[in-house]
């Protein structure tokens, strides 16, 4: 894996080795930086279920001045803290804790993002009638998360396109890219 565009496009991201990390893949991560195009620039990033953080890389390769990332897993926050060292010291921070749990958290000392993202692990099928129970829908669900965003803000998350994830009120869908299994859903608050 590469980062895809910016000043430190080609640069390796390092994938922490078997199946516990599912990496957004560098078409979609294109496809979502096409889509932000340069409103990236300047602004601050909380990369939720980061994993290998190549989210956050993107965004400070394309413009961003600031990234959190979140990773509950010790092993993976370790190839995480070696990737994100290319950033550098005060452009990028880890905190190594349940996404949810760091949610409720930075809304008590009322931090906010300008682009907060999430691409976690996918759910199970949503059956007809029953609402999705994955972490993209409990993300989305989540109490704390509309405090994080900041004015004119952004919230991105991906699940599979088997999972049939609502988006509910305070958010509002502006856009859905589809590739493949992959499903990115682009949220502001209404």
């Amino acid at each position: 894996m590469r980062v895809t565009g910016g000043q430190w496009t080609g640069r390796p991201i390092a994938v922490p080795p078997g199946q516990a990390v599912r990496p957004t893949p560098d078409k979609v991560r294109q496809a979502i930086f096409n889509s932000l195009g340069e409103w990236i620039l300047g602004r601050t990033v909380l990369e939720l279920f980061a994993g290998s953080g190549a989210l956050s890389l993107e965004c400070l390769s394309r413009g961003a001045t600031a990234a959190l990332c979140v990773e509950k897993n010790a092993r993976t926050a370790q190839v995480l803290r070696r990737n994100g060292a290319a950033a550098g010291r005060g452009r990028w921070d880890l905190r190594v804790q349940d996404a949810l749990t760091a949610l409720r958290q930075l809304a008590a000392t009322e931090r906010v993002f300008e682009f907060i993202c999430a691409d976690p692990p996918y759910g199970d099928k949503t059956t007809l009638g029953r609402r999705s129970t994955s972490w993209a829908q409990q993300l989305l669900d989540d109490e704390h998360l509309p405090r994080l965003l900041a004015p004119g803000g952004r919230l991105m998350v991906g699940h599979a396109k088997r999972d049939q994830v609502e988006i509910p009120d305070p958010w509002r869908e502006r856009k859905a890219l589809k590739h493949g299994d992959t499903w990115i859903r682009f949220a502001t608050l209404s």
